[in-house]
C-alpha cells in the first residue's frame, strides 16, 4: 500500500492555478483598476500573467513591474494634471507621456517581474497588434494613443493607435500567454446611450468620428467577455474618460474597490483552484 500511495501521490500532485489579469481601456476611469487591485491585495490574491489595453495597459505594466496599489496612487498624485490637460489637443504628440512613464517602467518587457502584454491598433490596416517586447513606455503610449487627441505612435514601422478599437479587454491574450483562468475588468460596462446625450454632444461625436483613422471592431469587447472567467464591471456611468478631478478619481477608485469586494468569494474560489503538474 505504501508503494501504491507513493506513486499515486507522485503522479497526481497539483499546483496553484496560473491566474491572469486583463485590464480594460477607459482613460481616467482606470482609477477603478487601482481600487480593484487594493481589494485583491487585502485578500492575498496575486496574478501570474497580466495584459491590458490603453489605461489598462499602463496599470498592468505597473503591476507587472511590482508596484502596489498604494504605489500607483502615489504615482497618480505626482501627475501634473494641468500639464497633462495642456497636451490634450488634436493629434498631439505623446512624447510627454512616454517621458513620464519612463520614470516608473523604464526598460524592456523582459525587465518586468511578470509576463505582460499590451494591445494596440494598426492605423493603416485597422488590425490589432500585440506588443510584448521592446520598450515598455513606448508600447504603453501606443496602446493609449486615442485619436483625435493624440497622433499615432510608430513601432516597428507601424503607425499604432489605442488598442480599444480592436481588443478593449484582452482576456483572450492573457490565456494565450499561459493564464489558466482570467479575472478581467471592464471600465465601460455602463455607458450613456446616444439618445440620452445632448444634441451638441452627438454632433461633436459625429464630427470627431470623421477624423478618426481607425474604427471599432464588432468584437472589440465581446472577445474579452468570451475569454474571461470573471468579469468585473464597476458602475462608472456617471464618469467620463477625461474626468481627472480629485473628487471623480476618488469615487472611481472606490467603485473599483467595491466591485472587486462584491465578487471576492468568486475570485477567491477561482484563485484557490489547483491543476495537475
Amino acid at each position: 500500500m505504501g508503494l501504491i500511495s507513493y506513486f499515486t501521490n507522485k503522479f497526481s500532485r497539483k499546483r496553484p492555478i496560473r491566474l491572469g489579469l486583463a485590464l480594460g481601456s477607459g482613460g481616467a476611469k482606470g482609477l477603478a483598476h487601482i481600487g480593484a487591485l487594493k481589494a485583491f491585495e487585502e485578500e492575498g490574491i496575486s496574478f501570474s500573467v497580466v495584459t491590458g489595453t490603453s489605461i489598462g495597459g499602463i496599470v498592468g505594466a505597473l503591476y507587472a513591474k511590482g508596484y502596489t496599489s498604494a504605489d500607483m496612487t502615489g504615482i497618480i498624485e505626482s501627475l501634473n494634471r494641468k500639464e497633462f490637460a495642456r497636451n490634450l489637443r488634436p493629434f498631439g504628440d505623446m512624447a510627454f507621456a512616454e517621458e513620464y512613464l519612463k520614470e516608473y517602467v523604464e526598460g524592456e518587457f523582459s525587465s518586468l517581474r511578470l509576463p505582460f502584454a499590451v494591445w494596440a491598433t494598426d492605423g493603416e490596416t485597422n488590425d490589432g497588434v500585440l506588443l510584448r517586447e521592446g520598450s515598455v513606455p513606448r508600447a504603453l503610449i501606443a496602446s493609449a494613443a486615442i485619436p483625435p487627441f493624440f497622433r499615432s505612435v510608430e513601432i516597428g514601422g507601424k503607425r499604432l493607435y489605442d488598442g480599444a478599437f480592436t481588443n478593449a479587454i484582452p482576456a483572450d491574450i492573457c490565456k494565450e500567454m499561459g493564464a489558466e483562468a482570467v479575472v478581467a475588468i471592464d471600465l465601460s460596462a455602463y455607458m450613456r446611450p446616444e439618445e440620452e446625450k445632448g444634441m451638441l454632444s452627438r454632433l461633436l461625436g459625429t464630427a470627431v468620428g470623421a477624423f478618426v483613422p481607425v474604427k471599432t471592431l464588432e468584437n472589440a469587447k465581446s472577445r474579452g467577455y468570451d475569454a474571461a472567467d470573471i468579469m468585473l464591471r464597476p458602475n462608472l456611468y456617471d464618469f467620463k474618460a477625461t474626468d481627472v478631478s480629485r473628487e471623480a478619481m476618488d469615487k472611481m477608485y472606490e467603485l473599483g474597490y467595491a466591485e472587486a469586494r462584491a465578487h471576492m468569494d468568486e475570485i477567491k474560489a477561482l484563485a484557490a483552484q489547483k491543476v495537475k503538474k
